[in-house]
């Protein structure tokens, strides 16, 4: 009889990426109607990601949303400011799986708006985004 004790390990089980289905909300009205899946449900979550201002509703947890509207009007510096979006907008949208990469960022400002455009390689290809925050 030895001394180390008898342990059996659980087989280990290959992680296999669930399906992202959810159901499209139409951004202008609310609206909420089918069901999208793979690319389109990425684009949306991207959407979503940066325009829900983090720590703000409770449904969502402390990793959902983006923080960039913390940084208007505060007389930040432009360069800073464009780091810290470039920086909030990966950082909101990385942690998903089935986001690999984000590139390509260019900004723009007219009046009170911030144009923003990038790259984002995902498992179901490359997604430009185009939008206004």
């Amino acid at each position: 009889m030895g001394l180390e004790p008898t342990i059996s390990f659980p087989k280990l089980t290959q992680n296999t990426r669930q399906p992202s289905r959810t159901y499209r909300l139409d951004m202008e009205t609310g609206e909420i109607s089918e069901q999208i899946d793979g690319k389109a449900a990425i684009e949306q979550f991207i959407t979503k990601a940066i325009l829900t201002i983090r720590y703000h509703f409770p449904i969502y947890s402390a990793d959902y949303g983006c923080e960039i509207q913390s940084l208007f009007g505060r007389g930040f510096h432009e360069r800073m400011i464009r780091s810290e979006i470039v920086r909030m907008i990966q950082e909101a949208i990385l942690y998903d799986d089935r986001i690999e990469r984000v590139s390509d960022f260019e900004m723009s400002a007219v009046g009170d708006e911030v144009y923003i455009s990038f790259q984002a390689e995902t498992v179901e290809g490359i997604i430009s985004y185009k939008g206004v925050i």
